[in-house]
Order: C-alpha cells, then sequence, then structure tokens
C-alpha cells in the first residue's frame, strides 16, 4: 500500500480505501456518481433547435460571437458563445472564416493617451448586399483605445471624403498630433516630375489638398509603409466586413444617404464592444479655436490671377469679384479660389473674403482638380525707361510665306479718303 500510494501520488490512507471499494463493488466502483445523469442548468432540446434554426436562417451570415450577441439583443435567448458555438457545430454548421495560424510579428507599443495618433483608412466593399454597388467607407481609429472616432460612407476613396472626416473629428473630438495614413496621393505627392522652381525654392513638394489642411492644422502626418504597419485600423475592416454588412442587411439599408445615418449607432455598440482603456488617463485632442475658419482650411485651394474685368475662373465657373473697401478693382491680383466641401466657392486675398458663398452645383461631389504651379512673386516694377543698352532689340515682322498679313492688304478705300483730307 505504501509503494501504491507513492506511485499514485496519494496518501496511504485513500489508497486502502480505494482498495477497499475495488474489492467489494468491482470496476464500478470508479466510475463517476453522476454518469448517465443530466445536467439540472443544461440547455434544452427547444432552445437548441432554435439556436440551429436561427443559425443557419436569419444570421447565417454572422459569426459565432457576432451570432451571440444578436441573440441575446433580438431573440432574447441568453447563452455564452462557446455554447453557441458548440450547439452550430454539432448540427453541422461550419464556421465563416478559418483562421490562419499565427506568424510571428514585433508590436508596436499603443500610443499612451487618447486623440495623441489617428489611424485613417478606405475600404471599398459591397456593403449594402452584394447586388448593389460596391462603395467605400472611410474611418477614423484612435490607436490608444481602438476607438472608432468617426466614420463615412463614399461612393469612392477621394480627397473630399477624407476633409469631411476629418471635420467630423474636428467637430466632436478636437484635433489630434498625429495622423497615420497609406501612400495615397490623397495625402503624399507622389509625383516623379521634376520641382517647379517654387517648390525648389521651398525645398518640398507641392502639398496635396489633404496635406496642405493637415499642415494648417499643425497634425503631423506619417505614411505607413505597409498594410501591416496600421493594422489596427485594417483589423476594422476585417470585424465590419463580418458584422456590419449583418447588420446593414438587418435594418434593410441599401443606400449611402441611410447608412450614413445608420454609422453613429453603430460606432456607440462597436466601441463599448471592442475600444478598451488606455495606458494613461484624459485626451490629448487640443481644442478648436473658435476664431479658426474651418471651412476654408478644409477645402480645396487653387490660385488665380484677377482678369481684367475683375472676375475669376474656375473650371468653366466664373466669378465676379465686386469692388473694395481699399480698392475699386482687382486686375491682376493673385488670389486664392476655395472650393468649399459642399461646392460653393469662394475668393480669398490679403487675409480676407472678397466673395463667399457663391452658390454650389447641383453636383456635390468635388475633386482635387489639376492645380497650376504657384506664381513666385513678382519683382516691383519701375516706372523709369530702361538704359538704350539694356532695352531689348526690337524684331522686325516675318512677312508670312503664304502672302503679306492680312491686315496689310492694299485697300483702295483708305487710299482715297486719305487723298479726300
Amino acid at each position: 500500500m505504501a509503494e501504491a500510494a507513492q506511485s499514485l501520488r496519494l496518501s496511504e490512507r485513500h489508497v486502502r480505501r480505494l482498495h477497499r471499494r475495488l474489492t467489494d463493488e468491482g470496476a464500478k466502483a470508479f466510475m463517476h456518481g453522476n454518469r448517465g445523469r443530466f445536467a439540472p442548468h443544461r440547455i434544452s432540446a427547444e432552445e437548441r433547435a432554435r439556436v440551429v434554426e436561427l443559425g443557419a436562417g436569419r444570421y447565417a451570415a454572422c459569426n459565432d460571437s457576432h451570432f451571440q450577441e444578436l441573440l441575446i439583443r433580438n431573440e432574447g435567448i441568453v447563452l455564452s458563445r462557446a455554447s453557441v458555438q458548440r450547439i452550430r457545430r454539432q448540427a453541422g454548421q461550419k464556421p465563416k472564416q478559418r483562421h490562419r495560424p499565427p506568424r510571428h510579428r514585433s508590436r508596436r507599443d499603443r500610443r499612451p493617451q487618447e486623440g495623441i495618433l489617428l489611424q485613417v483608412d478606405g475600404s471599398p466593399h459591397h456593403w449594402f448586399g452584394p447586388d448593389q454597388p460596391a462603395s467605400s467607407l472611410l474611418a477614423a481609429i484612435d490607436d490608444a483605445t481602438g476607438k472608432v472616432v468617426a466614420a463615412l460612407f463614399r461612393e469612392q476613396e477621394d480627397a473630399q471624403g477624407y476633409l469631411l472626416l476629418l471635420k467630423q473629428v474636428l467637430r466632436h473630438q478636437g484635433i489630434p498630433f498625429e495622423l497615420y495614413h497609406d501612400r495615397h496621393s490623397i495625402f503624399k505627392n507622389n509625383s516623379k516630375r521634376p520641382w517647379t522652381l517654387v517648390e525648389e525654392l521651398a525645398g518640398k513638394q507641392e502639398l496635396t489638398q489633404v496635406g496642405r489642411a493637415l499642415e494648417e492644422l499643425s497634425i503631423i502626418s506619417i505614411a505607413a509603409n505597409s498594410p501591416e504597419a496600421k493594422g489596427r485600423v485594417e483589423r476594422l475592416w476585417g470585424t465590419w466586413q463580418d458584422r456590419l454588412v449583418v447588420e446593414l442587411e438587418l435594418a434593410g439599408i441599401k443606400d449611402l444617404r441611410a447608412g450614413n445615418r445608420f454609422l453613429p449607432d453603430q460606432l456607440k455598440r462597436h466601441n463599448a464592444r471592442f475600444a478598451v482603456r488606455a495606458e494613461e488617463p484624459g485626451l490629448a485632442y487640443r481644442p478648436l479655436d473658435p476664431a479658426l475658419d474651418l471651412d476654408r482650411i478644409l477645402s480645396f485651394r487653387y490660385q488665380r490671377v484677377v482678369a481684367r474685368d475683375n472676375t475669376v475662373r474656375l473650371e468653366g465657373r466664373l466669378i465676379q469679384v465686386p469692388p473694395g473697401p481699399k480698392r475699386r478693382s482687382y486686375a491682376s491680383a493673385r488670389v486664392w479660389v476655395h472650393e468649399f466641401l459642399d461646392g460653393s466657392l469662394g475668393v480669398w486675398y490679403q487675409d480676407r473674403w472678397l466673395v463667399r458663398g457663391i452658390a454650389a452645383k447641383l453636383d456635390p461631389r468635388i475633386r482635387a482638380r489639376k492645380r497650376r504651379p504657384e506664381l513666385p512673386e513678382r519683382a516691383p516694377v519701375s516706372n523709369m525707361p530702361l538704359p538704350i543698352e539694356q532695352q531689348p532689340p526690337k524684331t522686325a515682322a516675318v512677312a508670312s510665306s503664304d502672302g503679306p498679313h492680312p491686315w496689310r492688304h492694299w485697300n483702295p478705300g483708305y487710299l482715297a479718303r486719305g487723298q479726300n483730307h
């Protein structure tokens, strides 16, 4: 008995007890006492059948975790995720996604406080169902907490959409310190053309419309070298392409406008489920100055020269510049034409508006147009004539190969009038 107790790592007294039970009852003495009995809190057969029916019907597109949350919220069936998973597997319902074995990666630490770094990105997908055209969903997620602070549906990933997304962040949160994005030409000038004179004098390439807005707001722009570098927002698309598509289908939403109205409630549910607490309390967002003209910063601006009739053109749209309090005519003045996010126009000159609120186009979609290179400042022009040795040589008129110039054709009537005079 002593050797048996040492081998089994039990007390000698308990080994004697087991030996006595084996002698009296045989091998059945070692069977569990609850063998063949049902657990008092087991899931009923009716409830299991209901879960299988819903998992194969209305919620067939949900994964196990999302399905468990919808059962509690919509059906009043309170079960753990493990129970839901076990019931679906026993019924032959396969998992929605097959997870790859994890690979070794070096993880970047989160920013210590909310509002220091935001990751932004866009995801094209059939968000409103396979029978609807694909659209893009833009989102901004906080790096410290994983909280989605803004989201927006767009027909495609464009500069206007990112400016509208940034406007949501500024209005509801404040100004973040850093913005982490991909190397899209919306954020970064990827042109391989030679630098202009103005760019060489400034020591940097001309900024994009979004890059210029970030610079004016003193937001540090960080371009990621790979999708894995901004993995937090990339993982968000995996979650939303799985969950949000089902939520939109259950709500009967089929267009962008209704989808944008649905997003605020979706953000609250997502943040309550997935957001974590930051390492340091408080918010690092900088407050928005009430005197800041946010509409002017978050707009598309182009440099133009006022024509002699005090008009400015932008892609076929003509803007009349009225006389100002300090000067009657702005002819030949270099101004900035601003195209606001609602499609209206304004003319900015020397820290003040000359015109603002020109009616928007019928189509509110705005794109970043090809900008003319900014002109360097002109040297002051003197009214004194140049010395003779510095004057440009006069060029003789060159006759056309097809004959004399039309303006110099012989006009007998003009000669007759000259003789009469």
